[in-house]
């Protein structure tokens, strides 16, 4: 009986390819939630956008159309948790499948920890968390009953690695949802549905820009330069990139993981470019 060849492999360059998938993106109106709904629908996958601004996430939809792939948008606010559910049945309903959902819709403001009211406190776990749950169950079951398997993607943050003074909450739930990806790719890695998570750093989305007018200064590329290692600001390709990874049959044996994209700063822990350009620990030589 001759034994199998080890060595054979079937990855082809059309297997970074999502033809013929249908992708659900929570807060896919805006910021790293279009990018990867861009990406998506550029490697062949149709778009369904969940998000509480429907005038944001038309607006994508129609990028997405205009790739040639079928975009379709659900207004709702993903702490409701009956219009989620209810969202994702209207996926499968108009496009009869499910193959990969994205959980990116989340945020936070800096607030103190001695300062967060009840009604904070419930609001950010709500966004950033709970909704998680919610999505990640719902979607689970849809993708069961069609008996593809799929893959779940969670943007998590950096920050649920690390301490984040001014965000504590927002940094446990972050790293509460690190937590439930490992969890969730145990439990349905059975069915063939695969969990994994992305922890971007400094991405310059649309409400970072505007609510600090000076980040797209060469004043803090040069701040980014010494505390970035890769020496510059993420963008939505760089998250978009991981995503269609994830979700692709490149990532076929991947599951419970979380891929840092984060330019390195994860790996400095302090480390730092002084203005001569040599590493030092903690360095503060950027005051901007």
């Amino acid at each position: 009986m001759n034994e199998p060849d080890v060595t054979q492999t079937a990855l082809t360059p059309a297997s970074i390819l999502l033809t013929g998938q249908v992708a659900l993106i929570t807060g896919g109106g805006a910021g790293i939630g279009r990018g990867i709904a861009m990406a998506f629908a550029a490697f062949g996958a149709d778009v369904a956008l969940l998000d509480v601004n429907a005038e944001a996430a038309e607006l994508v939809a129609g990028l997405v159309r205009g790739k040639g792939r079928r975009a379709m948008v659900i207004t709702a606010d993903v702490t409701d948790r009956a219009a989620l559910r209810a969202g994702i049945d209207r996926v499968m309903a108009e496009f009869g499948r499910l193959d990969i959902l994205v959980n990116n819709a989340g945020g936070t403001r800096p607030l103190a920890l001695l300062d967060t009211s009840d009604r904070q406190l419930d609001r950010r776990i709500d966004l950033n968390l709970t909704s998680l749950f919610t999505a990640t169950q719902a979607a689970a079951k849809a993708m069961i009953a069609g008996g593809r398997g799929g893959a779940i993607i969670n943007i998590a943050s950096i920050e649920g690695l690390r301490a984040a003074p001014m965000h504590s909450v927002y940094a446990a739930a972050k790293a509460g949802m690190v937590n439930l990806t490992r969890t969730a790719a145990l439990e349905l890695g059975e069915h063939g549905i695969r969990v994994n998570c992305i922890a971007p750093d400094v991405v310059l989305t649309e409400a970072m820009v505007k609510a600090n007018p000076r980040s797209l200064t060469p004043e803090f590329k040069r701040v980014h330069a010494g505390y970035l290692p890769l020496g510059r600001a993420g963008n939505f390709d760089d998250c978009a990139g991981a995503a269609v990874f994830l979700a692709s049959a490149m990532s076929a044996y991947v599951t419970g993981v979380t891929i840092n994209v984060d330019g390195g700063t994860w790996a400095s822990s302090g480390w730092t470019k002084d203005k001569d350009g040599k590493w030092r620990l903690f360095a503060n030589d950027f005051d901007v």
